[in-house]
């Protein structure tokens, strides 16, 4: 169902690139934003796991400094089927982690100091499974390619902006557009192209806590861990977190106001720890 809900929203990005771009770039408009904004998010991709782990200030983790961590990771790695992902840690007392990579050949965790302090090793092992079953899904592509679309939506809606509304008027009858339609359009369509977006972002999460929990095969240890981090992360939010990473970590990073929140990166907590109860009655 969260890979189907993806697809939807994907072919909505879609859709909505096809109308903002008919309505105010006409096609050479179109094409131009398009190779912009791919250009853009390919280098992000592409180079995303070093730029993540230094922005959140990770670094390399030996074996012999944490042997049960990579005890866990490679077991678990292991039942994925995914080659053994680098370790980091985060020097952090906020519990958190996430993982990063463009693909399972490249990937990497790091997971914050407070994590490993805070959990049983069967929760962290569930968290790690949640963690490797982004990587599994290959999410960090999902979300380039979400994040190409609506970068093309909004790039699009700038050049109407700067370029007004002549250009809309490419169309088979030479009718020009609406400008009051078209002024609309420049300002919702990338609220628009950012709320799908986030939606997709918040389906990857919902599939990455079932994966994970196949994975470790424990639904219940991951429940129990996510309600732990968010207890504490209210108390004890990370300290510097980028908020340009907040949709790679297993919670929010930071706490944020309830206008906030209905942009958020991820589901409500509450509902994912529901459906993995629920999930747990099928074990």
């Amino acid at each position: 169902m969260n890979t189907l809900k993806t697809i939807v929203l994907m072919g909505f990005l879609t859709a909505l690139i096809v109308a903002v771009g008919g309505l105010i770039g006409g096609r050479d408009g179109l094409v131009m934003a398009f190779v912009f904004a791919i250009a853009t998010n390919v280098m992000s991709y592409w180079f995303s796991a070093p730029m993540a782990l230094a922005m959140s200030r990770a670094r390399p983790i030996s074996q012999a400094e944490a042997p049960e961590l990579y005890e866990i990771v490679g077991r678990l790695a292991n039942e994925a089927k995914i080659p053994m992902p680098t370790v980091y840690l985060i020097d952090d007392d906020s519990p958190n982690a996430f993982a990063t990579g463009r693909d399972p050949a490249h990937s990497a965790i790091a997971v914050t100091r407070g994590i490993t302090q805070l959990l049983t090793l069967g929760e962290l092992e569930a968290v790690l499974a949640h963690e490797l079953g982004h990587v599994k899904n290959r999410d960090i592509l999902i979300s380039t390619i979400a994040a190409v679309l609506a970068g093309v939506v909004t790039t699009i809606a700038h050049y109407g902006m700067y370029f007004g509304t002549s250009y809309s008027s490419n169309n088979d009858d030479n009718r020009p557009a609406n400008p009051i339609f078209v002024l609309l359009l420049i300002i919702l369509a990338p609220l628009a192209a950012s709320l799908i977006n986030l939606g997709i972002s918040r389906s990857r999460e919902f599939e990455a806590d079932a994966t994970g929990a196949h994975i470790c095969g424990r639904p219940l240890a991951l429940a129990s861990a996510l309600a732990k981090i968010e207890k504490l992360s209210q108390f004890r939010p990370m300290a510097a977190a980028n908020p340009a990473l907040s949709s790679l970590y297993i919670a929010q990073p930071t706490q944020a106001g309830w206008l906030m929140n209905l942009f958020s990166t991820h589901p409500p907590m509450i509902e994912r720890i529901a459906r993995l109860q629920e999930m747990s009655e099928k074990f």
